[in-house]
Formats: structure tokens, sequence, C-alpha cells
């Protein structure tokens, strides 16, 4: 058991190593590559636009069902079973109930402030101390937009150079996390193997509710969300181009991979869709590098589940703060198996709830199958975009026409 525990140390400690330099390096690459491309000005900011609004629509979806659901709790309780398995080895039950009520009893006392110290974490004094502080990371992203955005403002030659080099750094830690997430399956091991021995194969009972809501929240927006977008914004029939996009979004679904995917959600949104490639070769890889519907939606519905289990009463301040994570840590996730893991620790720890690590690594029981399904919904997002962003374009888009076949 000991093996176990020193193997699952080792790759939380490599996965905690990725959490700044990859959302760093994501964000500013992501926002500064958009300023050298050719006709940002109209396209990217129909792009962006539809970005952003799919992917709040998605958390929102998130929120407001695991907060019907709530699968943290037993008969209005937090679960004993999943507590166990998300608290520490070495904090004592005493410790965490003390932990509870600690919370609980400044809950309150924080609401009437979480949105004046949302924002003043956005804004840190010293953005290398915020870096290593877990509830300032906040603030790190922050930068990183500002970052960002600034460089896209520098002249020609100096632009692109910064571009260039954060764009390299980016891909630096894309094979880093690859190479880290290869290993995920030895390492989740490692994690869940002690907790199963504390806890017994109840655990996996007591995560079907949590699984089942992430499902039905992924579900909701996979197959009505986008389509209404679709249909509302685009005025094409959604079910031809789910039709169109069955190749990509079974190769998203078998991959867990919006990146891998990306060559084949090309083919099929201009061979199948019709769509241009001049709009399809900006929008979607684009949006392979920030539009992650899927995962802000689970990211979400996976630290409101753990606040739950662990007794933490969220109040609409504090989960104003997990939306505006979710949204902005979306843009830094890399399109690879298991990325926003990291991103679910940074919200977490920047949350302030206890035991963050021990509960994020305890999901991870239930997770690929979520993972699979999350990126189908990422990629079928980033095609919807496509399609909205041609249509807004004056493109006709015969293929996806509403009229009925035998008009």
């Amino acid at each position: 058991m000991e093996g176990c525990r020193f193997v699952g140390d080792i790759f939380k400690l490599a996965l905690k190593m990725l959490i700044v330099p990859l959302i760093v390096t994501s964000v500013i690459a992501g926002i500064a590559g958009l300023g050298g491309m050719e006709g940002f000005g109209r396209l990217g900011g129909k792009t962006i636009g539809f970005y952003a609004l799919s992917s709040l629509l998605a958390i929102l979806v998130g929120l407001v069902l695991v907060n019907l659901i709530r699968p943290g709790l037993e008969e209005g309780k937090p679960s004993k079973v999943l507590q166990t398995a998300f608290r520490e080895t070495q904090e004592t039950a005493g410790e965490a109930e003390k932990n509870r009520v600690s919370q609980a009893m400044g809950n309150s006392d924080r609401k009437a402030s979480d949105l004046r110290d949302l924002f003043k974490k956005m804004f840190p004094e010293n953005i290398f101390a915020a870096a290593t502080d877990n509830g300032q990371l906040l603030g790190v992203i922050t930068f990183s937009l500002l970052f960002g955005i600034a460089i896209t403002k520098l002249p020609g030659a100096q632009s692109q150079s910064l571009v260039d080099f954060f764009q390299a750094s980016n891909e630096v830690m894309v094979i880093i996390t690859r190479w880290v997430m290869a290993t995920a399956p030895v390492g989740i091991f490692a994690l869940i193997v002690p907790v199963i021995f504390d806890t017994g194969l109840e655990l996996f009972a007591k995560m079907a509710t949590y699984f089942m809501t992430v499902l039905a929240s992924l579900g909701f927006h996979f197959f009505i969300t986008l389509p209404a977008l679709l249909f509302v914004l685009g005025r094409v029939n959604p079910f031809k181009h789910f039709g169109a996009m069955k190749t990509a979004l079974l190769m998203a679904f078998s991959t867990s991979s919006s990146s891998a995917t990306l060559p084949v959600t090309l083919r099929s949104v201009q061979d199948n869709s019709g769509v241009s490639k001049r709009t399809a070769s900006f929008t979607l890889p684009l949006g392979a590098t920030v539009n992650m519907d899927g995962t802000a939606l689970y990211e979400c519905v996976a630290v409101i589940f753990v606040a739950q289990v662990m007794g933490i009463s969220l109040g609409f301040g504090e989960q104003f703060v997990v939306v505006v994570s979710a949204l902005l840590t979306s843009v830094g996730v890399a399109g690879i198996p298991s990325a926003s893991l990291v991103a679910i620790l940074l919200i977490l720890k920047s949350s302030n709830i206890p035991n963050a690590e021990a509960a994020a690594f305890a999901i991870l029981a239930v997770d690929r199958p979520l993972d699979m399904c999350r990126t189908a919904v990422n990629v079928f997002g980033d095609s919807c975009a496509a399609v909205v962003v041609a249509r807004s374009e004056g493109e006709e888009l015969p293929q996806l026409a509403l009229k009925k076949n035998a008009a």
C-alpha cells in the first residue's frame, strides 16, 4: 500500500507542476495568436462571441443540474463514504468537522464580500507570489489574458516574436502534459487503490449520482443547447448537422482529444456541412484551443460536487467565482485526455475548498468515460461555431437547409 501511495504522490506532484506554466502559456498563446490572423476584426469577433456564449450556457446548465440533483449529498447531508475518500489521510475526522463548522459559520460573512474578493483576487500585487498562492491563481489567469491582449497591440515584428515564443512554449507544455498523462493509468490506479482500501467498493456506487449528473448536463448541452443555437442563430437544421459530424464525433469520443480530432473535424465541417475553407480554418483551430464547452461544464459540476461532499455551502457569490474560473480556465486546457484535471485542481484551490487535491484525484475513478463524452461535446461545439459564423458571413450551406426534402 505504501508503494501505491508513493507512486500516486509522484503523479500528483507531476500534475501540480504543470498547473501554472500550462495555464499561462495556453492563455497567452491563444489570445495573442488571434492578433495576427487576417480579418480578425469581424470574423474573430463573431467566433469569440459564440464561444463565450456557448461556454457560459454550458456552465450554467451544469450549475443548475448539480444544484438540483445535489450528487454529493445523501438525504440532505454530505455522503460519509465520499467524504472519507475526499479527506486527506493526515486529517482526522474531528479536524474535518471543525473545518466544516468553521466554513459554515463564516459563510454568511463571506457572502457579502464574495464579489469584492473575486475582483481583488483578479489583480494581485505580486504576480510571481500569486503563482505560488493557491488562492491567487485567478490573478495569474487575469494577468495572462491582459498580457496576451497587450501583445496584439505591439508593432508587427515585436508582436510576432512574442507570439512565436509563447506558442512554442505552449507546445512544449502540451508535450510535457502528454508525457505525464501517458502515465495516468498507473498514477490513477496508485491513487485509487488506497482510497478503495479505506472506503471499499461502495465508493463507486456513491459516485454513480455524480456520474449521471455530469452525463445529464453534457447531454442537455449537446442535444438541446447547441442545436437550439444552430437553429436560432444559424437558421440551419440541427439534425442534418449531427449527421454531418458523426465521423468527427466518433473520433472525439474514442480519442478523448479535440486536438487529435481537428483534421477530421475540419474535413467533416467543410465536406459534409458545406462551410467554406476560410471560415472553417479560422474557427475550428481556434476552437480546439480556446473553446471547451464540455470541459467548462464538467469543471463546474466537479467543483460544486466536491463542495457538497465536504459540507461547504457555496453562496451565489462563491458559485459565481466557480463559473468565472471555469470559463477562464477552459481557455487554457490542453486538448488532450484528462487535461481538465489541471484546471479542476486550480479552481478547487482558488475556491478555498478543503482537501482539494484528495477530492480531485478521487473523482478520477470515473473520469475516463466522462472525458470521452465531454470531448465529443467540445468538438460539436466547435463545429456549431463554424456553422453559425459561416451563416452570419452569408454562406448558404444547402446541406443543412431547413427546407424539407419533399419540398
